[in-house]
């Protein structure tokens, strides 16, 4: 691409087309990059009750898709690109894609998280082999079997609920003895009664031979071990920032989070960062959404007094 473009929007995800609503209403001339289908992780869930304005909840591919019908609506393109590499470009960016390089006035970095590993033995031989980490794309495999399910936040609590649905048992490992998701998750899991918690444990091993049979469960109070059945093992402890390709240029926090101020400014001037990439987004969309308007709204002042000066 020759053309020098307003903002790249890196990332289609609730984010980067929150943000790309607002610099498309502002007459910014916006390119939105995703290497996936737009939408971003939230399209890896089953169903959405805690965004504002959908009290019955809403399907994440319709919401999304709405998303971005409405940035394309206020003249926002979106390409299927991977953002490989971030540089200076003479007083300009350019952003460095699989496909094709953009250089552009202002970056807004939206790459959202990817699931993070438990780190163990066996995890990676037997992915997709009965460990996953998508209860919304793998749960049918696993009708009643016995499910287990990894974590102790929002993410892992809802995993747990659209798995009972399936399991003929779910259990959930926790480290702590206390759950960390929102409460009214909490109620819903203690009030099921499929579900059980297993507190205080960490998986040391997951164990079989051409698909998951068993984990190798470690007390972290007695240090006691067990081995625990297991035909579908569900890992949801987090996620791990998608910023490597910024690292070094961009200040980000020890957790590989770009650090942003309350204008979603990182530390290169004409470089803004919104959602689950930063270390001001609690991985909600609402929050995700909050932080793309405010870049597109702080990059578009930046613009302006770049423009006046």
């Amino acid at each position: 691409m020759n053309e020098l473009l307003d903002v790249v929007i890196l990332g289609a995800g609730p984010a980067g087309l929150a943000a790309a609503i607002y610099t498309g209403r502002a007459r910014l001339q916006t390119l939105v990059l995703e290497k996936g289908l737009p939408g971003g992780q939230i399209l890896t869930t089953d169903w959405v009750e805690n965004y504002p304005g959908f009290p019955d909840g809403v399907a994440p591919f319709d919401l999304m898709a709405d998303f971005r019908r409405q940035a394309e609506k206020f003249g926002a393109r979106i390409e299927a690109d991977e953002a490989l590499k971030l540089k200076r470009h003479d007083s300009f960016w350019k952003v460095v894609g699989g496909q094709s390089e953009y250089v552009t006035r202002s970056v807004i970095i939206a790459t959202g998280a990817n699931y993070r590993k438990l780190g163990v033995d066996g995890e990676i031989r037997l992915t997709g082999k009965g460990v996953s980490y998508c209860a919304t794309c793998d749960a049918a495999f696993f009708r009643d079997k016995d499910i287990t399910v990894v974590g102790g936040g929002d993410n892992a609590l809802k995993e747990a609920l659209f798995l009972a649905k399936f399991g003929k048992t779910l259990k959930i490992i926790h480290r702590r003895d206390k759950l960390r998701g929102e409460k009214i998750l909490q109620e819903r899991i203690f009030a099921h009664d499929k579900i059980e918690v297993i507190w205080d444990t960490i998986i040391e091993r997951i164990k079989g031979e051409g698909k998951l049979e068993s984990l190798q469960l470690k007390n972290v109070k007695d240090g006691s071990r067990k081995d625990l059945k297991a035909d579908g093992l569900f890992v949801s402890v987090g996620m791990v920032p998608n910023s490597d390709f910024v690292r070094g240029l961009i200040d980000c926090d020890e957790w590989g989070q770009i650090k942003v101020d309350s204008k979603m400014h990182t530390s290169q001037k004409g470089v803004f960062a919104a959602g689950d990439v930063t270390n001001a987004c609690p991985e909600q969309i609402a929050t995700a959404v909050g932080t793309g308007v405010s870049g597109a709204m702080a990059l578009t002042d930046y613009l302006e007094a770049l423009a006046a000066s």
